[in-house]
């Protein structure tokens, strides 16, 4: 009688943690990207496979006329690749032994399978000499519409970070590389953040993976809390803590990964009590529990994106209630949408009042930054009771004079006349040309589109086909730069003009229409992508099984 009371006893107090855990559990997205254990499981489960020439084009089962156009579709672009890029090509080739960041964009282009044949044939220089407005020209001369925005850097065109550059060499110049020692004009960099985003105190690092680092270290310290809860796809820099998925040969087992956009991960945070911080990083209204879109997972036409604003604000203001009530620190990642969705931040557009700001990218007025700015509380790093017990965060080069005179110099165009200009109608201006773009494309009758969250596009497919990812070397040979991620980030600088827009417009649907008539988009009838993914990953297990097909 006595043991049974003790485990009735022991079930009873068990029952509240079961509950938590299986609200956690709900709480997690069911993709891979939700699951950040199991995900980095499947990816050391995968094979290598590489398609020979002859399975390369026939892959997805298509007939001999057809595989005869990719093949010579395929040939043509490759004579065209070297005939325009020769010493593009030779540079990549000479440095990527000795540059492992080559090395991986290089291969991370496209679907693995397919790697090894284009990169033979179809080696994209990784060179660039100068730019100019809206274009980058490459080191053989060749003039790009640059569509990469320098990974979200290039805000206002490249013309004006130059500008501010030399302003910045100039202004602190006279006190050069001097650091520890500040620059006065961080004073009034300081002044005027704080005045843009309401928040007490600012503190200054080199990157934007630095800022979000030293954000949620300050919120553990202050919480005295370890948990950090991130939305499932979102990306918060390469540090390990907010990144513990594939990419992280480490678990990040104070991380957790919930569903964005979701009422079980609200129901989870009023429940726990051990989380420090939740991160948010606005892009994910384009794309919600979706990792950032690349070309080298396009297998099929399965890539979704789109943004349904009034439900995502509605959330997120949702999500700073509840964080307010458990004393959670909400942190919003405006490193990459900073500024470039709304002259103020991203935080006012989106109608929420975060506890802390990173940003990063633009701000540095083309050097590079990362800053926190917050609420007074969870800023300091010291207790004034508790002399020993400190939050440290230091940098050798926060706060270069350098760097925050080109900051300074971005701040102050920030509060001029040309800022008034870029950010009327905003908003009406991205969703026109979004509209006039897909337009052009349907109307072409090409099965792709755009989805775009402001300045920040992404291209849809609308056929299952195993090769959409070749739609980034027809654009290539079109005049349009594209970053390693292919078409799934197009980031415009706001420096567009209508005129510039409609020239990209036409190179995309040359580029689409060239496409289509090599056959890269023919599929079976009644293909659909859950079945062309099927088939792949078939494929991959019978290569796993050292199995033919």
């Amino acid at each position: 009688m006595i043991w049974s009371l003790a485990f009735l006893g022991a079930g009873v107090a068990a029952a509240p943690a079961a509950r938590r855990r299986l609200l956690l559990s709900r709480a997690k997205h069911p993709s891979l990207a939700g699951h950040a254990r199991l995900s980095r499981r499947v990816a050391k489960l995968i094979p290598g496979l590489s398609y020979p020439p002859e399975r390369f084009f026939a892959c997805d089962g298509a007939p001999a006329d057809v595989v005869a156009r990719r093949r010579a579709g395929f040939d043509r672009l490759a004579a065209l690749y070297a005939e325009r890029f020769p010493k593009g090509r030779a540079l990549t080739a000479e440095a990527r032994d000795g540059l492992s960041d080559l090395q991986f964009t290089g291969l991370y282009r496209v679907p693995f399978p397919f790697a090894a044949h284009v990169r033979a044939h179809l080696g994209v220089g990784a060179f660039a000499e100068r730019s100019a407005g809206v274009t980058v020209t490459d080191v053989d001369g060749n003039d790009f519409l640059d569509l990469t925005g320098s990974y979200g850097v290039n805000l206002l065109g490249y013309d004006a970070y130059k500008g501010m550059i030399a302003e910045a060499v100039e202004h602190a110049g006279a006190l050069g590389p001097v650091l520890g020692t500040l620059h006065p004009v961080v004073a009034d960099n300081v002044a005027r953040l704080r005045t843009l985003t309401g928040l007490d105190e600012v503190s200054f690092h080199m990157s934007g993976t630095e800022a979000v680092m030293q954000a949620v270290r300050l919120a553990r310290y202050h919480t005295g809390r370890q948990r950090v809860v991130r939305l499932c796809g979102a990306y918060h820099g390469w540090w390990g803590e907010v990144q513990p998925g594939v990419g992280n040969p480490t678990a990040a087992d104070n991380t957790l990964t919930l569903a964005d956009m979701s009422e079980r991960t609200l129901r989870t945070l009023e429940t726990r009590r051990d989380v420090a911080c939740v991160l948010v990083n606005p892009l994910q209204a384009l794309h919600p529990n979706g990792g950032a879109p690349a070309d080298n997972t396009l297998v099929d036409g399965a890539r979704r994106a789109g943004v349904d604003l009034p439900a995502y604000r509605a959330w997120l203001g949702r999500l700073a209630e509840v964080c307010r009530r458990r004393s959670i620190v909400l942190i919003l990642d405006d490193v990459f949408t900073g500024f470039r969705l709304a002259r103020g931040g991203t935080a006012k557009w989106l109608g929420i009042e975060p506890d802390m700001v990173t940003f990063g990218k633009t701000l540095g007025g083309g050097l590079p930054v990362g800053v926190v700015v917050g609420r007074a509380a969870l800023m300091k790093r010291f207790r004034p009771d508790r002399p020993a017990d400190i939050c440290f965060a230091r940098g050798t080069f926060n706060a270069h004079p350098y760097v925050m005179a080109a900051t300074n110099a971005f701040l102050r165009w920030l509060d001029g006349p040309e800022a008034d200009a870029l950010y009327d109608g905003l908003d009406a201006r991205w969703d026109n040309r979004a509209a006039a773009f897909n337009d052009a494309l349907a109307a072409a009758g090409v099965p792709v589109g755009a989805a775009h969250l402001s300045s920040i596009w992404t291209i849809l497919y609308h056929v299952p086909s195993r090769f959409n990812w070749m739609l980034q070397y027809y654009c290539r040979a079109e005049g349009l730069l594209l970053s390693w991620v292919g078409t799934g980030r197009i980031i415009f600088s706001l420096n567009y003009t209508d005129a510039d827009m409609a020239e990209v417009t036409a190179r995309f649907v040359r580029a689409a229409q060239a496409m289509r008539a090599d056959g890269w988009w023919w599929c079976r009838d009644g293909a659909t992508s859950k079945a062309v993914r099927r088939g792949f990953l078939r494929e991959l297990v019978r290569e796993r099984l050292g199995r033919t097909a």
